[in-house]
């Protein structure tokens, strides 16, 4: 298994032996695949092999979609920080979250890069920039390009939260609960559904709250789950101990370019898209309500992560969608 990938099988504990202070972890960390239950969890899934996927039927609009960052200030988002000491996020926090709308430290705001207006996110807190209002029923469209700078010994970290719900914060003080498309490299686009940890400092008492399906593959390359979106393969419900599904393929373009990344959510369904490749479909999109009720999860705030490392985000636009496109897989010869 290479070092990325060692790293990215802890992906919310972001590597927590090498960036947190001795003690700082909690015992209960994140599944390792060395349980009898954790094994049982994957056992039925079809092997892995790579596909050329497509995505065709595009839904179109006759307006232009509508930008979500207006190039000059970050009207319209709000601001989420967790801890200043983001070595502790998964293991025992010494202070409080920083909280709503309080960032005095420029994890985010507004640059000119490459010639062109950019959200920074700083990376060195960790938190999210949240959008005001919630969205449904939607095409997301957000370019991407990673900075120099990293803050701990661990691969790059992002990604855009979709469907964000309930209290700020949820998730280890930093994160709204959410469906996650991540942006690691090599694995951009990878599915995460971000629960509520309650305020303990274990990944087994965290409230799983959301769910999602997603036809999946078994790849021994990657880390426990070792599960691969796989066009046509092995429908699967994200709950604990598996509660994340890797990218298809690896869309990534090199460091140092821009990305584009669309999302495409539909009722309780959506597409993770990478440089115009599809890499990921979810169905049955879920939460919790406050009585602990399972229900559709069909809307909510979209976030941009700081996660450690330096990264830009533009173009950040939005338009309103009847119907997802659709995934095909282009044959060979």
């Amino acid at each position: 298994m290479s070092a990325p990938h060692r790293i990215l099988a802890a992906k919310f504990a972001c590597s927590l032996a090498l960036i947190a202070p001795a003690g700082a972890i909690a015992a209960d960390g994140p599944p390792d695949g060395s349980t009898p239950e954790q094994k049982a969890a994957i056992a039925k899934d079809p092997a892995y092999r790579k596909q050329d996927l497509i995505l065709t039927n595009l839904p179109r609009n006759r307006a232009a979609p509508r930008m979500l960052f207006n190039g000059r200030d970050l009207t319209g988002w709000d601001s989420w920080l967790g801890y200043t000491v983001p070595a502790t996020t998964y293991g025992t926090p010494s202070s409080a979250p920083i909280g709503l709308n309080h960032d005095t430290y420029g994890v985010f705001k507004v640059v000119q890069e490459d010639g062109a207006a950019a959200i920074y996110s700083s990376g060195k807190l960790f938190g999210g920039l949240i959008t005001k209002e919630a969205h449904r029923n939607y095409h997301l469209h957000v370019e991407y390009k990673w900075g120099a700078n990293t803050w701990m010994p661990m691969p790059r970290n992002n990604g855009v939260l979709y469907h964000s719900h309930g209290a700020y914060g949820a998730f280890f003080g930093t994160w709204m609960s959410a469906i996650e498309f991540e942006v690691v490299p090599h694995s951009v686009g990878m599915l995460l559904t971000v629960g509520d940890s309650k305020g303990k400092p274990s990944f087994g008492t965290v409230d799983w709250r959301v769910g999602a399906t997603v036809a999946v593959a078994n790849d021994p390359s990657i880390p426990y789950p070792s599960r691969r979106y796989f066009h046509g393969g092995l429908p699967s419900n994200l709950s604990f101990p598996t509660w994340n599904v890797d990218a298809g393929t690896d869309a990534e373009r090199p460091l140092g370019e821009w990305n584009s990344l669309d999302l495409y959510v539909f009722g309780d369904r959506s597409i993770h898209v990478v440089n115009g490749v599809p890499v990921m479909a979810a169905t049955n999109l879920t939460t919790k309500d406050a009585k602990g009720r399972t229900i559709p999860l069909t809307a909510g705030k979209i976030q941009l992560q700081s996660e450690g490392a330096e990264t830009y985000f533009r173009a950040i636009t939005i338009e309103p969608i009847r119907r997802l496109p659709t995934i095909t897989e282009r044959k060979p010869g």
